[in-house]
């Protein structure tokens, strides 16, 4: 009984400190306030400009041109809004989308794709897993892919077409931010572009699908094609099984 009486004689004795040091004085909140927020942005910021605390792979390569034009279609049309690209360490997750996602997959992946909710299956490791023809009717109508899908259609990138102007520069905007993209990778965007697309509109035709090497779906193809590849060679090599 003693002991409840101090213990709880302590609690009051806190509380009327909390509410005449905090509660009472906005500006003694404001200010401790303002060095929690710091402190805790500096426990998350710094490390990821230390480069020894940060995880990288040399099996992971930059984007190509025609991947960094999917990857700004995909961000412009809020595909991270309902599709995340990170699959947690959760057995259900691992058993459906594969092995779990690594820090160092996302070293070129400026900004993270991680998405906001899944209100559609995750696309980590969505590259490779369905041919381009299954892809270009899924964006054309999702339904005739999957029925039953509330996604909607995206018919305009099958007659939008891409910029090389556009891509050029958003590859030297990420090399700003660290991607290692080299002169002749930007010098090259018309050719990288050409010759990339021009290996997916010809996997179409076989499937009797038409289009162009620059329409926006292509490019929308490469980057989903792209996504996990990198990330599954270098599991492999580390005996992870898929």
């Amino acid at each position: 009984m003693a002991d409840e009486k101090k213990t709880h004689g302590s609690e009051k004795k806190y509380g009327q400190f909390h509410r005449r040091f905090f509660e009472a004085n906005i500006l003694n909140f404001a200010v401790w306030a303002t060095i929690a927020i710091l402190i805790g942005g500096i426990v998350e910021i710094v490390p990821m400009f230390t480069p020894a605390g940060t995880e990288v792979s040399p099996d992971v390569t930059p984007y190509t041109a025609l991947e960094v034009a999917g990857r700004d279609i995909y961000v412009s049309e809020g595909c991270y809004l309902c599709h995340s690209q990170w699959v947690r360490p959760m057995r259900a997750e691992i058993l459906r989308y594969g092995p779990w996602s690594r820090a160092w997959e996302y070293q070129y992946d400026r900004p993270f794709q991680l998405g906001s909710r899944r209100i559609g299956p995750d696309l980590h490791r969505v590259g490779g897993k369905y041919p381009d023809a299954w892809h270009y009717e899924h964006m054309r109508d999702p339904r005739s892919t999957t029925p039953g899908s509330v996604m909607p259609p995206y018919p305009w990138l099958i007659t939008d077409r891409i910029d090389a102007d556009d891509v050029r520069a958003s590859m030297v905007a990420l090399r700003k931010t660290g991607t290692p993209y080299s002169d002749a990778d930007i010098a090259g965007v018309d050719e990288s572009l050409a010759a990339q697309g021009g290996a997916i509109v010809g996997r179409l035709a076989e499937s009797g699908i038409e289009s162009e090497p620059d329409r926006a779906i292509i490019a929308v193809i490469a980057y989903l094609q792209r996504l996990g590849v990198d990330g599954r060679a270098a599991l492999e090599k580390q005996g992870v099984e898929y």
